[in-house]
């Protein structure tokens, strides 16, 4: 990389986020690379740790370098910005430890960390290493011990000896006859609920039911005769726990776009099924709270394992891991009652958010009126990302258009496909290789759309996903992300241009489609999706007894029927 490369790549980055880079002490640091003094030194060292860091991608940099770097001989006020990042830029360069790490350009931090994991050998240790160890895990062990005559303790061995106990009570989705215990029965059928990310969304974004419901249906199983709840209790529960995932959604404004750091699900979904058992448990108040404190230690997991077989233990541990918050929290188990405050200097649920506004939920009267009422959801016609909605139905009606205007699809007529999409990383993949990249690529769903007329479970088999035709498709992608589409499910929307090697342009464009919450399925809509999915596992006499169920839930006299017909 030459000098002006650099300027371009780096300076220009550094300057515009330089006081979120290098934060200044009050004082003491001028604008922007102008500094003085100790500041000065300071200042410069800083520069050249994060470029160098940067540049290399490694943290290895030499203290001989840092004292060089700090020496201020071409740092002064007299200098511009311009010669100063010249002054890093040649010092960085002649740098052993940059030269070292160029010949290494595809090591990443994670591969680091595995490659010393793998490699790493008894030998490498020297003795004062082991001596210490040794001393750590012999106090660690004598902590234990002590330990085990804690309340606590007796709380969490009670439980685990009870979650892995031979009497399996819970039903397993698409599993006749087979059982598990509570909390392993829910989440197993929450990994099944968002497996091939066919659940519903709601808005601010997250997967809402897929989170609560395998909780409620296993714990409805794990109740003694006596203390059944009935399919009312159920209702209720399943809406409480909608209620606190939508209201913590509310809290923050970065939780109305599509995420970027971590899988809404994983948090909120914890808490909502931490709130849902705790009802359906008629927890006390006092049990509720720690109860919502206990999941909050308990949630959230990145947005990197978005399109990967992963993902959809998201939603497995939010509903297993927010039932076992609730059945700690009925054991007696405390934790911070303040959870979701926004408590200065000691974060509690505010640590997912950096804009983080929590209001009180008002105590529940005769008018209350819950979010779900305000806030429809939204259900997916095929089973993929909720954003592939907009570009499937656009690329649909180009396709109609296609076929009136030429006869039939052919894609030896096409030069070009725009997508017009927003800006969101982790959907936007030009050539998945994978059925879970695919449920994550506008790329391949609008051209699905246009091959096939239509995107369904069989669009994302193997050899649907490598067919030539349809790589040969993605070649002639090219995406566009106008600033009037934004990543936000209530106002995004899909354009898709086709055009042609004759000239002719042909255009769709999708600001909502058919199942969002704006444009709900209706109920036959909806029963035809449940019967095609329940049918592929359970008999059709089955499958019309659940619709009936639920369909009655509120007079069911036992709502643990409900899991039991699974």
């Amino acid at each position: 990389m030459g000098a002006a490369q650099f300027r371009q790549v780096f300076l220009q980055p550094l300057q515009s986020n330089w006081s979120s880079q290098f934060p200044p002490p009050q004082g003491r640091w001028c604008s922007h690379l102008q500094c003085k003094g100790d500041a000065h030194r300071e200042g410069t060292d800083l520069v050249c740790r994060r470029v160098f860091k940067l540049l290399s991608g490694t943290d290895s940099y030499s203290d001989p370098f840092c004292r060089a770097a700090a020496r201020g001989d071409f740092f002064s006020v007299s200098h511009s910005n311009d010669d100063i990042l010249s002054c890093v830029y040649k010092w960085i360069s002649d740098s052993p430890a940059l030269v070292v790490a160029r010949s290494a350009p595809e090591e990443t931090v994670t591969s680091s960390f595995a490659s010393f994991i793998h490699a790493v050998r008894p030998e490498h240790l020297s003795k004062i290493v082991r001596h210490r160890s040794k001393r750590m895990i012999l106090d660690s062990i004598g902590v234990g011990l002590v330990g085990s005559t804690t309340h606590v303790f007796d709380i969490a061995l009670k439980y685990c000896l009870e979650l892995y106990s031979s009497v399996a009570v819970s039903n397993v989705y698409g599993k006749p006859g087979m059982k598990l215990s509570p909390t392993l029965a829910a989440f197993t059928n929450g990994v099944a609920t968002h497996s091939m990310d066919f659940d519903d969304t709601w808005h601010p974004a997250t997967h809402p039911s897929g989170a609560v419901l395998p909780a409620l249906l296993a714990a409805s199983q794990m109740l003694p005769p006596n203390s059944k709840p009935n399919g009312l209790d159920f209702l209720l529960a399943f809406n409480v726990g909608l209620e606190v995932q939508g209201r913590l959604m509310h809290f923050s404004t970065e939780a109305h776009n599509i995420p970027k750091r971590f899988h809404p699900p994983s948090v909120v979904g914890t808490m909502g099924s931490a709130a849902a058992t705790a009802k359906l448990l008629s927890l006390s108040m006092t049990q509720c709270t720690h109860a919502l404190g206990i999941a909050a230690s308990l949630a959230g997991a990145p947005m990197a394992n978005a399109a990967t077989q992963a993902k959809p233990l998201h939603i497995g541990n939010a509903t297993r891991l927010g039932f076992e918050a609730a059945l700690l929290a009925a054991r007696g188990m405390e934790a911070n009652p303040f959870i979701l405050d926004d408590i200065s200097g000691c974060s509690g649920f505010s640590a997912f958010y950096s804009i983080y506004q929590p209001r009180p939920l008002s105590t529940p009267s005769e008018h209350h009126e819950f979010l779900l009422e305000k806030q429809d959801i939204a259900f997916k016609r095929f089973p993929a990302h909720l954003g592939m909605h907009w570009v499937v139905d656009a690329a649909l009606s180009v396709r109609n258009l296609f076929i009136n205007y030429a006869g039939s699809f052919s894609p030896s007529l096409i030069r070009t496909i725009v997508l017009k999409i927003p800006v969101s990383k982790y959907i936007n993949r030009p050539f998945p290789n994978s059925e879970h990249e695919a449920r994550h690529s506008f790329q391949f769903n609008a051209c699905t759309a246009l091959l096939d007329g239509e995107v369904g479970l069989s669009s994302f088999t193997e050899s649907s996903i490598h067919r030539q035709e349809l790589r040969e498709l993605l070649h002639k992608v090219v995406v566009e992300h106008p600033e009037d589409n934004v990543a936000n499910f209530d106002k995004m929307y899909g354009e898709v241009a086709v055009l042609l090697k004759s000239g002719d342009v042909l255009t769709g464009k999708c600001d909502t489609f058919y199942g969002h919450w704006r444009k709900p399925l209706s109920r036959e809509s909806l029963l035809k999706k449940f019967r095609s999915n329940a049918s592929h596992v359970l008999p059709e006499e089955k499958v019309e007894t659940i619709i009936s169920m639920v369909d009655n839930l509120e007079n069911l006299s036992d709502s643990s029927h409900l899991a039991c017909s699974l």
